[in-house]
């Protein structure tokens, strides 16, 4: 141990939008031993997570589990799905949705970028114009991030589908809920999605390392005349080997163990349970956000995000000084301002395992931050929050009373 490094007593306040801090529960269903992944065993518990993983995209189709972040995901979903010079309609909500693009044209296909300032979620309505221009029914798919984790702006995925239909459009709907999957509700089928990428280390609890796709019957047949050139992502072997519960290649066991036990918790406390704390831990954030007399990135409140807040700096102060401040003088990390956002903006995660004294501890050390940083502000935000969940929880015991 070197003689100048300190202890730093507590636990370490991670509220970033992910990745989210582990619950013990999971690291402890890690802690097995590793098994043989052609046995029987293994085979009980692929099983066991290829049918609760539906329940959480809550579709009835196939849901392909890799080991990889969530780019391979999105990589997975564009080359089983589309072949080469193909055209792709994506909306430009933010740093990720950037990164999804800039990925479609390595692969060698044609995206067209919807422009937007990255303050609210795509336009349903200028997808729906778009398609309704494309008379050749050139575009191919249609991607959206619902939950755009760089800005705090939600998706209406629901209605980006009616948009679709509503021109009558063959095209392809594809949605990343890498940010937003076991925190803000979601439904693959209802809402008629046909490729749902998503990923292990946010909502659902888990470090990072698997991520999914969920796969719906349009972009199942798509994938039989695809050409893009695909091995490893491929979804044929892996379907067909997972229906016996198996992997066609050397699977991540333990975190399968972790993915097993992050459902039976979600199921545990109920996924509208899981959706209403996020929901109130978002809106807590927000009035504490409106109490120090800072501005909230998201303009548009039908498209706030339950998963994080993103934060706007005064003109002339530093984003990413004040997480440095916070950081060494409260051990808590915030989400950074990424791309065009870099140093403009702070990332308030609250998201994952969280519960109200979290949220009110987190905010406590941003408020603490932003006095020691000397960023102009109000006092009482955390006061703000601490009214909110008050009569919030008060509801209930009234009931509870009566």
């Amino acid at each position: 141990m070197p003689q100048n490094s300190a202890r730093t007593a507590g636990r370490h306040f991670l509220q970033i939008p992910g990745p989210t801090p582990v619950p013990d529960r999971i690291l402890r269903a890690m802690d097995m031993p590793v098994i043989d992944h052609r046995g029987p065993d293994f085979g009980r518990l692929g099983r066991r997570v290829l049918d609760g993983i539906k329940t959480i995209f809550k579709t009835a189709g196939p849901v392909v589990i890799y080991p990889s972040s969530g780019t391979g995901a999105w990589e997975a979903a564009l080359v089983n799905t589309l072949s080469p010079g193909d055209r792709v309609l994506m909306v430009e909500t933010g740093h990720f949705a950037t990164l999804w693009k800039s990925m479609a044209v390595k692969l060698g296909l044609q995206p067209e970028f919807i422009a937007t300032d990255w303050r609210a979620g795509a336009d349903p309505g200028a997808i729906e114009a778009r398609l309704r221009e494309d008379k050749g029914r050139d575009i191919k798919a249609v991607c959206v991030v619902h939950n755009e984790t760089s800005t705090g702006c939600v998706t209406l995925v629901g209605e980006v589908r009616r948009a679709i239909d509503r021109a009558s459009h063959p095209a392809l709907l594809m949605a990343d809920t890498i940010s937003s999957l076991g925190s803000i509700d979601y439904r693959h089928d209802e809402w008629g999605v046909d490729v749902t990428v998503g990923g292990s280390q946010k909502g659902l609890m888990l470090p990072p390392g698997l991520s999914f796709n969920a796969v719906g019957d349009k972009a199942m047949n798509a994938s039989r005349s695809a050409k893009l050139p695909k091995s490893f992502w491929g979804w044929d072997e892996m379907i067909a080997s997972n229906k016996t519960g198996f992997f066609p290649y050397t699977p991540a066991t333990n975190m399968l163990y972790a993915l097993a036990e992050a459902i039976d918790m979600l199921h545990e406390e109920g996924l509208d349970n899981v959706f209403a704390r996020h929901d109130r831990h978002a809106e807590a954030t927000r009035r504490a956000v409106r109490a120090w007399g800072l501005e909230i990135l998201c303009r548009e409140p039908k498209h706030y995000s339950s998963s994080l807040t993103a934060v706007t700096m005064p003109p002339g102060h530093d984003a990413d000084a004040l997480r440095k401040t916070a950081l060494a003088h409260f051990d808590i990390s915030l989400g950074t301002g990424l791309s065009k956002l870099a140093g403009k903006v702070f990332r308030i995660g609250h998201l994952g395992d969280t519960n109200d004294l979290t949220i009110l501890g987190a905010l406590a050390g941003v408020e603490m931050g932003l006095k020691l940083a000397g960023v102009p502000h109000k006092s009482g935000g955390v006061q703000a929050a601490m009214d909110y969940l008050t009569a919030q929880a008060a509801g209930p015991a009234r009931k509870a009373a009566e």
